[in-house]
């Protein structure tokens, strides 16, 4: 049975009271952030708070999302319907590997990034193509972030999941790099959603 070791977990989510809260990034130069969606935020403070602890910075980083910028895309779409045109500024943050590439950029890392959509929104499906390199021994670790933004409220009337933001990092592994800190993985039954991979995972520390 192939197993999977998961260490260095960091993530960040809204507290209940406040769904729409981000992140300051202070770490970040103001004009830098200026424009940044949520889920951008989300991803570059768990990036660095992942890196804080003392990752190889060249590792090479998968990042996934089942919706992705959803929000930023809404407007553009909006924008496209009643204005016939969307600026080429607007499109360029909106695309899918937007979040992690700026995150790259605010930490300055030069590891290499793969942004994934996880077959039919399946979080563990997201969870196997990000171990595939491990698998397959081209590499022995991986930086697997993972983020979520609040569904836009338009949604509301064919959106029927938990809307609730999130985001994490963790390294993702073929062997145990800490015997106390790393969680296991058996590949057959992974979690299904990324709440249930946190709360996997805080159960064990």
């Amino acid at each position: 049975m192939q197993k999977i070791f998961v260490s260095n977990i960091c993530s960040w989510m809204p507290p209940n009271e406040n769904l729409s809260a981000t992140p300051k990034l202070e770490f970040t130069d103001a004009i830098f952030r200026r424009r940044l969606s949520d889920l951008s935020k989300m991803t570059i403070q768990v990036v660095h708070d992942f890196f804080q602890t003392g990752i190889d910075r060249g590792i090479k980083i998968i990042f996934s999302s089942k919706r992705g910028e959803i929000a930023r895309e809404f407007k553009i779409n909006k924008t496209l319907i009643q204005d016939g045109e969307i600026l080429p500024a607007s499109f360029s943050l909106s695309v899918f590997n937007a979040p992690i590439a700026l995150a790259t950029i605010a930490e300055n890392l030069r590891g290499g990034y793969s942004a994934i959509y996880p077959s039919q929104g399946k979080f563990s499906d997201a969870i196997l193509a990000a171990v595939a390199p491990i698998l397959c021994g081209r590499e022995k670790q991986i930086a697997f972030v993972y983020a979520e933004e609040f569904v836009p409220e338009f949604y509301e009337g064919i959106f029927h999941e938990e809307n609730y933001p999130l985001a994490f990092a963790a390294l993702l592994s073929d062997s145990s790099q800490n015997a106390n800190l790393d969680v296991q993985f058996n590949l057959e039954n992974l979690p299904k959603t990324p709440q249930e991979f946190l709360e996997f995972y805080r159960k064990y520390h």
